[in-house]
């Protein structure tokens, strides 16, 4: 049975975790709020796919600049005017049936805004306030219980009207709002660093460069399958596998993040590549295998729940330092924010491609996204992993004294 660290384990304060939680929780369920909000206004098939290409093109383009504006103010200031402007755009949705279909595009680009302005500065605090030993438990547990809520709403949002959808929506932005008002985060003298990296000196680090080339070939690869999903496995099997996945997904980011913590980070990303590639091979050599399938969905699923955490939460912080995590964390998740829009450029593509071909050629590029990180620096210590082994045997020696005593 599960039972929830002592704060002993995760090594922050009562505070600083409650900050970081606050802060991370309410923004990622506040956007899955408005990702179903907007599924559930009724809207041609077109139309919905280009709201939400324009909801995470803004997403992606305002966390670019929130990272160059995070630095003119203070962090808690520049966090306090993000927030105020989530609740502001929330309630722009309450009139959604008296406006046009123009208006309502300026107000998803207002939530994307909304949501991607400010993320660098609250993934920053997560860098800041957790050491690299506990952040990968402290990430999953943060994004575990983010996503364990997508559920939930979303049944009680399909239950409700758009327009009380968007009422709760914006009082939950607003309790956001209140709760890091009512915490005051220190500020850091951190920010008085004398010269700050730019965009392009972080794409110049070799570290950074050899995390973020597997990263983007895994979204490309995502955004180039998954138009062939619905067709090659059927309507009846692609609803079970966007109902499935999640679920593995879900239940796979505490152990990626136990597993970042334990084994270090490398290997973690490496595993997952690698059992992405294997299950993709075996679609691509026996696409009409109903194994083949299953498998591809447990192991997507899992890979997909390991990645997220990684590469969204932890190594950013782990590559960046006090000051400059803005701008790691923008750059590195700037590729997942406009997968979708990618994925609607390869349709015409996919289309002339034969889907177990798709599949082979999936493998082949994961296999080679493995390269970079081959030569990609271990960024939890050696040594705390070392520590982390002996402590394990030290335990395991002891039940073996005690089970042959006894």
């Amino acid at each position: 049975m599960f039972k929830w660290p002592r704060f002993e384990v995760l090594s922050t304060s009562r505070r600083d975790f409650a900050l970081v939680f606050t802060l991370l929780f309410n923004a990622f369920t506040w956007s899955y709020m408005v990702i179903v909000i907007m599924q559930s206004i009724s809207l041609h098939a077109t139309l919905e796919s280009a709201f939400n290409t324009i909801y995470y093109i803004s997403a992606a383009g305002a966390g670019l600049a929130g990272a160059l504006f995070s630095e003119k103010i203070r962090r808690s200031h520049f966090l306090n005017l993000w927030m105020f402007l989530g609740f502001f755009s929330s309630s722009l949705l309450i009139f959604m049936y008296s406006i046009t279909i123009a208006h309502l595009s300026i107000i998803f680009i207002l939530l994307g805004v909304s949501f991607g302005l400010g993320m660098p500065s609250s993934l920053a605090y997560l860098g800041d306030y957790t050491n690299v030993k506990n952040r990968g438990l402290i990430s999953s547990l943060i994004f575990l219980t983010a996503n364990l809520s997508v559920l939930p709403l979303a049944i009680l949002f399909m239950a409700l009207e758009p327009v009380v959808s968007s009422i709760i929506l914006t009082v939950w932005r607003g309790f956001g709002l209140i709760v890091f008002a009512v915490l005051k985060p220190k500020e850091e003298n951190i920010r008085e660093r004398k010269k700050r990296i730019s965009f392009f000196s972080v794409f110049g680090l070799k570290a950074f460069s050899l995390y973020l080339l597997p990263w983007v070939m895994f979204t490309l690869i995502d955004a180039f399958e998954k138009p062939l999903l619905k067709d090659f496995f059927g309507l009846e099997f692609h609803r079970f596998i966007i109902t499935v996945e999640p679920i593995i997904a879900v239940s796979f980011m505490l152990i990626g993040g136990l597993l970042a913590d334990r084994i270090g980070r490398k290997r973690v990303i490496i595993y997952g590549f690698i059992s992405l590639g294997v299950a993709y091979a075996i679609v691509g050599l026996a696409p009409m295998m109903m194994a083949a399938w299953y498998l591809y969905v447990i192991v997507d699923g899992a890979a997909w729940g390991i990645l997220l955490t990684a590469f969204l939460l932890i190594i950013w912080g782990d590559l960046s330092e006090p000051g400059d995590r803005e701008k790691f964390y923008a750059l590195g998740n700037f590729p997942f924010l406009v997968r979708s829009t990618v994925s609607l450029l390869f349709i015409t593509v996919v289309a002339s491609v034969p889907a177990s071909a798709a599949f082979s050629l999936a493998s082949f590029f994961l296999f080679l996204a493995v390269l970079p990180l081959m030569y990609a620096p271990e960024t939890l210590p050696e040594k705390d992993i070392e520590l982390r082994r002996q402590k394990e045997y030290v335990k395991e020696a002891k039940k073996l004294r005690d089970k042959y005593q006894s």
